[in-house]
């Protein structure tokens, strides 16, 4: 069998806080969750999708910052450029990367920084997700 990549996982300093923008810019909500204080762990998935990804979430640990030159990013589609300017406008408190278009594979995006400093891309018009089909390489 080959490898299939099931998540990824990620030091938080604020659970909680870490959990409330996941679940409010990236739909995910929590299907798992485990620990005491200070080292809570809790999994993130897409609705339908928990057997297949999740985002895990590790209470604690080190994690440097992210050098403003470091385009290390989750990546999320969206169903259009509308959406990613929606999610632009109500995410403007932590914009790192606002509203641009870029030639194809990468697309219109905009990026968000997390409560931990990770950069969470929101995109239209990649070869993956809503839009793929619109372009062409």
């Amino acid at each position: 069998m080959k490898p299939v990549l099931t998540h990824i996982a990620l030091h938080v300093r604020d659970i909680d806080a870490s959990i409330a923008f996941y679940r409010e810019f990236c739909g995910l909500g929590t299907v798992h969750e485990r620990g005491v204080p200070g080292e809570r762990v809790a999994w993130l998935a897409e609705t339908g999708k928990e057997q297949d990804f999740v985002l895990v979430l590790i209470e604690g640990g080190h994690r440097s910052a992210q050098h403003a030159d470091d385009f290390s990013h989750l990546g999320f589609a969206l169903e259009s450029r509308a959406a990613v300017d929606e999610t632009a406008r109500r995410g403007a408190a932590h914009l790192v990367w606002p509203p641009k278009d870029l030639p194809y594979p990468v697309g219109y995006f905009c990026g968000l920084e997390d409560p931990d400093g990770n950069v969470v891309e929101f995109s239209y018009g990649q070869p993956l997700g809503p839009g793929a089909n619109e372009h062409s390489s």
